[in-house]
């Protein structure tokens, strides 16, 4: 597996937050993958997840499944993204995490899919669908073979024994989704401080990072006050569809979470 400083508690060494951000690849247009991906790097997030367009993302909201629509009618498939990762392998160099569902990925033939993934310079997988049972069975090995991490998601409902099983299946770090609904719901309970407690005092293996309803610094800092980090993705997918320059409002999204 990876080793670096995303596999490390920043709590533990007094490092700042680390700040995710989640787009779906090939919107608002099809070639913006990686302009998107290079803004992000230079607007300081630490890492980014990178959706995979799906016809049934079941763990999205209606902004993201609109982004999802979107890609597809522009012409998005799996092939495409890995040539536009390719091409922006040297020059994007903070983790990159492919985010999608397994069905698509089993139509590419998963042992393939990690090796392009092993070829492009990916960082690990999120596969929200991929039980872990079936994990262990047949895919972690292929994982490990290719050098990726794979990331599970915990929820507010996930007994303490359960999230101490993902997360010694997880590498990388943990995802907290922060309440039990789809992305972007904004009636989210950001700050469950009962859930998020409950995470910081069970010595994880893995860094937590909490995810689904964060809009601004405030939700960013109330959900890593005892965490590792947090995860944009609505927000900012929001910004990409409803503005045709997105650039400047973008790049001045992720400065306000990060300054």
């Amino acid at each position: 597996m990876n080793k670096d400083n995303f596999g490390l508690r920043t709590s533990d060494f007094g490092l700042q937050k680390k700040l995710n951000i989640y787009f779906t690849a090939g919107i608002p247009n099809l070639e913006d993958t990686g302009k998107i991906a290079k803004l992000i790097q230079d607007s300081g997030a630490d890492m980014m997840e990178i959706g995979i367009p799906y016809s049934d993302p079941v763990a999205d909201g209606p902004v993201i499944q609109e982004g999802h629509v979107l890609a597809l009618q522009n012409g998005m498939t799996i092939k495409k993204l890995f040539e536009q990762l390719a091409e922006i392998k040297e020059s994007v160099t903070i983790p990159k995490i492919l985010m999608g569902y397994l069905n698509p990925v089993i139509q590419f033939g998963f042992e393939n899919f990690c090796k392009k993934c092993q070829e492009v310079g990916i960082f690990g997988l999120i596969l929200p669908d991929l039980p872990p049972f079936e994990f262990e069975k047949k895919y972690q090995q292929i994982l490990e073979n290719y050098g990726l991490n794979f990331i599970f998601l915990v929820t507010p409902e996930t007994s303490e024994e359960r999230i101490k099983y993902l997360d010694s299946l997880s590498s990388g770090f943990l995802y907290a989704v922060s309440s039990s609904s789809t992305t972007g719901k904004e009636n989210a309970n950001v700050k469950n401080e009962e859930y998020l407690e409950r995470l910081s005092t069970l010595n994880l293996k893995n860094p937590v990072y909490v995810g689904f309803g964060i809009k601004n610094k405030i939700d960013f800092e109330s959900v890593t006050e005892n965490l590792d980090g947090g995860i944009i993705g609505t927000a900012f997918v929001k910004i990409l569809l409803e503005n045709k320059g997105f650039e400047e409002k973008a790049k001045s999204f992720i400065h306000s979470i990060k300054n």
